[in-house]
C-alpha cells in the first residue's frame, strides 16, 4: 500500500466534496468580480505606499495615518462585497474540513485505530502547533 497513492485518492475525494465545490465556485466568482479586484488592487497600492513611507528615515506620521485610515476603509468595502462574504464562508467550511482531516491523521499517527478514532468534541486550538500538547 502506497501512502502517496492513498493521499492522492483522498485529494480526489476532497475535490468532489460539496464544501470544496462551493469554495471553488466562490473563488471563481471573486476572480470574475471586477469591482472587487479593483478594490484589492487599491488595497495593495495603499499597503505599498504605507511601507514605502514607513521605511524612510523620517516617515511622515500624518501620511501613515492617512494610509492606515484609507486601508481600513477599502478593506471594509472588500469584506462587505457579497462575493467576498460567500468566499469567506466557503473557505471557513473547507478549512474546518481540512482541520478535521488533519486531526484524524494525527490520531492515527499517534497509534489510534483509524476505523474507530474520534476527534474530541472540545478542541480548543490556539493555532500554533509549536506550543501544542497534541490534538486529542
Amino acid at each position: 500500500m502506497n501512502v502517496i497513492a492513498k493521499t492522492r485518492e483522498l485529494g480526489a475525494v476532497i475535490q468532489q466534496d460539496e464544501r470544496y465545490l462551493r469554495f471553488t465556485e466562490a473563488r471563481k466568482a471573486n476572480e470574475a468580480d471586477d469591482a472587487l479586484n479593483g478594490l484589492i488592487g487599491k488595497l495593495n497600492l495603499i499597503q505599498m505606499s504605507y511601507q514605502n513611507e514607513s521605511s524612510k528615515d523620517q516617515p511622515d506620521e500624518s501620511k501613515m495615518e492617512g494610509y492606515d485610515k484609507e486601508f481600513r476603509e477599502v478593506y471594509a468595502q472588500i469584506m462587505q462585497n457579497p462575493n467576498m462574504i460567500a468566499y469567506q464562508a466557503a473557505k471557513a467550511e473547507v478549512d474546518a474540513m481540512m482541520n478535521e482531516v488533519m486531526q484524524l491523521l494525527s490520531l492515527c499517527v499517534n497509534g489510534e485505530d483509524p476505523a474507530t478514532c474520534e476527534i474530541p468534541e472540545e478542541h480548543s486550538c490556539g493555532g500554533s502547533c509549536s506550543t501544542c500538547g497534541g490534538c486529542g
